[in-house]
């Protein structure tokens, strides 16, 4: 028998290598003659060059940025021979700022430009920009500002590059732009699709859990709308309804009509680097995902959407192990697991849940391994 193990991270709580290793160790706890094959994932957001690290190798570039409160700070970029990997987080991500401190209104992506003006600076001509984890609502103004885009109010003056400013942008000058956009090839990759603005969109769906009341949420996405009018009338290119413009703050629209990137599906991108779509072909039986949390933005584009739809394709049974499970029907009908557990379901604490996770999945998938094969 062989199975494969690919899940996500479980956020705050183990790597997607831990989770692997935790739930190799309960299939063997069952059978240690079973095959198991540790395929560690994640959907284009925070964490996904740690996961490339798993399958090639990466070196690393240090760059003194801004962070989202445009204070000093050291970030870092990962590359290849030919190829830059930025993950937006390690500049402008909420896990920058105390939860006190959390203002999307007020921040800024200008470090994520920084790192890609260094990258195009020390000659990459290919450059992949990871969103996700962001804790800026700034339509990408900020990256943008960084290579040298200008923003100017009705009054002529140029803008501060934070989020409640894109309400008052009345003109986009390119002129300044420290490079050709001819020279460098944008891939953005994300694992979201929500529009820029709108119910769906980048400040109803994710402001307030960077620090935005109801009232600033509202006049945030008024502020993308007048941004998404603006660059439409300025750079010629409509984002307002673009799959995957909501991303990061609005930093996926951002990437299109700043960086004429090309947007890419996070779990896509992440498969198709490791080699994912080749393994399944190799007469697996089983394969085991998961992640911390699973609910209705799993079936969007996630690790285990991504998983679902290539062991329905191949008739591979799979099953998800999680940290909690919500809308349980709904990911059920969607994905067609062979089987959903979770931790919280044991009866546990959250803070057990958490500690303990790695005990937890190693229980669960002896239990999963065992009732598969009797």
């Amino acid at each position: 028998m062989k199975v494969l193990i690919a899940p996500d991270k479980f956020k705050g709580s183990l790597t997607a290598m831990e989770v692997c290793n935790a739930i190799e160790s309960g299939i063997h706890k069952f059978d240690a003659s079973i095959e198991t094959i540790k395929h560690p994932l994640a959907d284009g957001g925070e964490g996904t060059l740690d996961i490339l690290q798993n399958y090639f190798t990466l070196k690393t570039a240090s760059v003194v940025v801004k962070d989202p409160l445009f204070r000093l700070t050291t970030a870092t970029y990962k590359y290849n021979e030919d190829t830059a990997f930025i993950e937006m987080a390690n500049a402008s991500g909420l896990l920058l700022v105390e939860e006190n401190e959390r203002d999307c209104g007020n921040s800024t992506s200008f470090g994520t430009g920084q790192l890609i003006l260094d990258a195009v600076k020390n000659g990459f001509h290919k450059i992949i920009l990871f969103i996700g984890g962001s804790a800026t609502n700034d339509g990408g103004i900020g990256m943008a500002t960084a290579l040298g885009y200008r923003f100017y109010s009705k009054e002529g003056e140029e803008i501060h590059p934070v989020g409640k400013e894109l309400i008052h942008i009345e003109s986009i000058d390119s002129g300044a732009l420290s490079f050709s956009l001819n020279d460098v090839q944008f891939t953005v990759v994300c694992d979201v699709k929500n529009p820029l603005f709108g119910r769906n969109g980048a400040a109803y769906v994710y402001a307030a859990q960077k620090g935005a009341s109801e009232d600033e949420i509202a006049q945030l996405d008024l502020g993308l709308r007048n941004f998404s009018h603006q660059v439409e009338q300025y750079l010629g290119q409509n984002i307002a309804n673009l799959p995957g413009a909501g991303a990061a703050g609005g930093m996926g629209a951002g990437a299109v009509c700043f960086l004429n990137a090309r947007m890419q599906s996070g779990i896509d991108f992440v498969m198709e680097q490791t080699g994912f779509d080749a393994l399944v072909k190799n007469k697996i039986d089983l394969i085991i995902t998961g992640e911390g949390s699973v609910d209705k933005q799993t079936i969007e584009g996630k690790v285990i959407k991504g998983i679902s739809e290539r062991a329905n394709q191949n008739q591979i049974p799979f099953s998800i192990l999680a940290g909690v499970v919500k809308d349980a029907n709904l990911i059920e009908k969607n994905l067609k697991p062979y089987c959903v557990e979770s931790i919280m379901e044991l009866g546990v604490s959250v803070d057990d849940a958490i500690q303990n996770a790695s005990s937890h999945l190693n229980e669960m998938s002896y239990l999963l391994i065992k009732s598969y094969c009797e």
